[in-house]
């Protein structure tokens, strides 16, 4: 089943509430960034995530298929991460205290990015069976 809006919603929360959750928990033992800024960062990425979503969906509706081939889910890292850096970099995440290094913020986003895409297309299918079956909805 093709997911529908809400599906992809909840399924993003869910996957960086948990593998992003544990990943960046990780993360901060080995980047110089304090854990509040990382776990920030994380947070700013959800906000802007559920924007993004609105943005495929309504891009998604061009397709006949309304649906993202697997590999345009993996790309879709590049605009997301960008727009990220650019909102870190110009001081627009509350909360974040001072200047975030760029090869920091790098690493993090993209093994966080990897970590969700790889559990999604993965273990995800396996744990949630039925996940695929309503619309990528959890809840």
């Amino acid at each position: 089943m093709i997911p529908t809006l809400a599906g992809r919603v909840q399924t993003r929360l869910f996957v960086l509430a948990t593998v992003g959750t544990v990943l960046t928990a990780l993360l901060t033992l080995l980047l110089p960034m304090s854990v509040k800024d990382a776990y920030l960062v994380l947070l700013a990425v959800a906000v802007a995530g559920v924007g993004w979503e609105l943005l495929y969906h309504l891009l998604m509706q061009f397709r006949w298929d309304k649906d993202w081939p697997t590999l345009f889910g993996l790309v879709t890292a590049v605009p997301e991460g960008l727009l990220m850096w650019v909102l870190l970099d110009a001081g627009l995440v509350p909360g974040i205290r001072g200047p975030v290094s760029w090869w920091a913020f790098v690493l993090m986003f993209t093994v966080v990015w990897l970590g969700q895409w790889l559990f999604v297309n993965g273990p995800m299918r396996v744990l949630f069976v039925k996940w695929r079956l309503r619309g990528g909805r959890l809840l």
